[in-house]
């Protein structure tokens, strides 16, 4: 019996459709095409040939370097051509990514953080404009990029190109590597904007063969300075928090690899460190390993001796010739520009780092934490996956090994260590709301939205302590949900979570070491004073930094 006749399959169906989308932007641009290189009066037709309605798009918005000119471009296009586009970005950081949902021309979103639009997000998504697939951490999207998210086109920002379409990305370099690579190996297709085409590049960070068209753009690409905290703006309150993490973290557990999130509660620290912590002499004991952006505020700190390395997601606005100077430091090529790598980072964060310290905006009772509220889909960036403990670690240090030992709660079980991840809050935020809430806004939102999970950006069995005015949460000390929920209400202060404390259970815990007050660890509250820290405006931070730093001019005020 003769076997079934089976078609022969076509096995690079995505490279032939690659083929023909090159070659509709070749006949509608023309003479106007060369090379790689399209003029940016022709960037509506080149994204309206090489991107087909339905397509997975990646527009690269990052938390700092956007694609910008791509992002209007792309709004600009007719939507009865492009449409029912699933996007796939880090951030929404532009009015821009979300105008394309209002037009039509994108129906489906898969992201990362979207602070600067995150209201208005909660308002499309509430009316059915677009569907939300998932809130990720960075590193889980860009793992998706390789998996079952991978673009079928790219939209990159670089600082400049050459004739052949190499690409240099500057101090900026953030997601574009990852974006690229993904898409230029399944075949996709990769079209960056540049703010200059110069002959001959500092160094070659995307080489030309992944790229398909470049665009000059008539300005330069956008950069937010994210990380930038005027210490101006530093509270004493701050000051005091900082100085019991210090003292009854870092001190205690030796933390000498790590990452700090953003905020003014951790610039506090990084001002600290040259001198509350000096005084303790933990110079060389604490401190010397970073994943972190360059931030402004470490500057003292590094001038200091305390700081040793910084591998950095992203670079900061007015940081590049600081970084030029300290190649020792930061991680810096040739030309003296830093090569960041949010991906590298975030890998580094995860698995190298022995604590995770951030801020957030509500901490139920089981220690959950989340940055969306009522109203607002704000996303996580790279805070769940800095604050997750690493299963699949296993080097040891000091102090990932003590806090192993003190979470365990079964002494026959396997011997293995375990991450610091600390959330750092005032127990009442901006216009009084409290920190501390019985059940996270998440919940809601995620019903109203139609997600299949509460955006939870930290999970409570992730979370090693939490620092508040109040004094300090152990929880890794805890050994029952009951402990840890005293605990917690322990360190909430005057919040109808805190005053609804068991106060017999708390004073209990107190005296075991699970909560610890400032006067526990010998601060006197007296001593929390703006005169410690290290630079207490930015005019400070230029003059650590001999001139070096050049600050936004948002934040000049001379």
């Amino acid at each position: 019996m003769n076997a079934p006749v089976v078609p022969s399959r076509i096995w690079n169906k995505r490279a032939q459709a690659r083929e023909r989308r090159l070659a509709r932007v070749a006949a509608r641009l023309g003479p106007k095409l060369r090379g790689r290189i399209a003029p940016s009066d022709a960037v509506v037709a080149l994204l309206e040939e090489a991107i087909e309605a339905g397509d997975r798009v990646c527009l690269e918005g990052n938390n700092q370097k956007q694609a910008d000119f791509l992002a209007l471009g792309l709004t600009r296009v007719d939507p009865a051509r492009i449409h029912d586009l699933h996007m796939v970005q880090s951030v929404l950081a532009l009015p821009e990514h979300l105008d394309l949902y209002e037009r039509g021309i994108a129906s489906r979103l898969d992201f990362s953080f979207s602070g600067p639009q995150a209201a208005r997000l909660a308002q499309l998504a509430g009316a059915g404009k677009l569907n939300i697939g998932a809130i990720h951490t960075y590193l889980e999207l860009f793992a998706r990029y390789f998996v079952d998210l991978t673009p079928n086109v790219a939209l990159v920002a670089a600082q400049a190109a050459d004739r052949q379409g190499n690409l240099y990305t500057g101090p900026n370099t953030e997601d574009t590597p990852v974006i690229a690579e993904a898409t230029a190996f399944a075949s996709g297709i990769v079209i960056a904007q540049v703010n200059e085409l110069v002959e001959s590049l500092p160094r070659i960070d995307i080489p030309a063969d992944w790229v398909n068209f470049v665009v000059e753009s008539p300005r330069p690409h956008y950069i937010e300075p994210l990380f930038t905290r005027d210490p101006a703006q530093i509270s004493e309150i701050q000051v005091l928090m900082a100085m019991m993490a210090i003292k009854g973290i870092y001190a205690e557990y030796g933390v000498d690899r790590l990452n700090h999130g953003i905020g003014f509660d951790t610039a506090a620290i990084e001002l600290l460190l040259p001198t509350y912590a000096e005084s303790l002499g933990l110079r060389g004991r604490i401190c010397r390993h970073w994943a972190l952006n360059p931030h402004p505020t470490l500057i003292p700190a590094i001038e200091a001796g305390f700081v040793e390395s910084v591998h950095c997601f992203g670079s900061e606005l007015g940081m590049e010739e600081y970084i030029r100077a300290r190649p020792d430091v930061f991680f810096t090529g040739p030309d003296g520009s830093m090569r960041s790598n949010r991906a590298f980072c975030q890998t580094a964060g995860h698995y190298a780092c022995d604590m995770f310290i951030g801020s957030t905006l509500q901490i139920d009772l089981a220690g959950n934490s989340s940055t969306a509220t009522l109203g607002r889909i704000s996303g996580f960036g790279g805070a769940p996956n800095m604050g997750a403990d690493a299963r699949g670690r296993r080097h040891p240090t000091d102090a990932w090994l003590r806090a192993g030992r003190e979470a365990a709660s079964d002494a026959t079980s396997a011997p293995r260590g375990r991450k610091l991840v600390v959330q750092m809050v005032e127990t009442f935020r901006e216009h009084m709301q409290p920190a501390f809430v019985e059940r996270l806004d998440a919940w809601q939102l995620a019903e109203s939205a139609g997600m299949a999970l509460p955006p939870v950006m930290i999970y409570g069995d992730d979370v090693t302590h939490i620092v508040t005015e109040e004094g300090i949460a152990y929880l890794l000390l805890c050994r029952t949900a009951q402990e840890r929920e005293q605990a917690i209400r322990g360190v909430a202060g005057y919040t109808p979570v805190g005053r609804a404390r068991d106060r017999r259970a708390v004073a209990e815990l107190r005296a075991r070491g699970v909560i610890r007050r400032a006067a526990d660890l010998g601060i006197d509250h007296r001593s929390a004073s703006r005169d410690l820290l290290a630079a207490r405006s930015i005019k400070d931070l230029v003059r650590a930094s001999n001139g070096l730093y050049d600050p936004p001019r948002r934040f000049r005020n001379w």
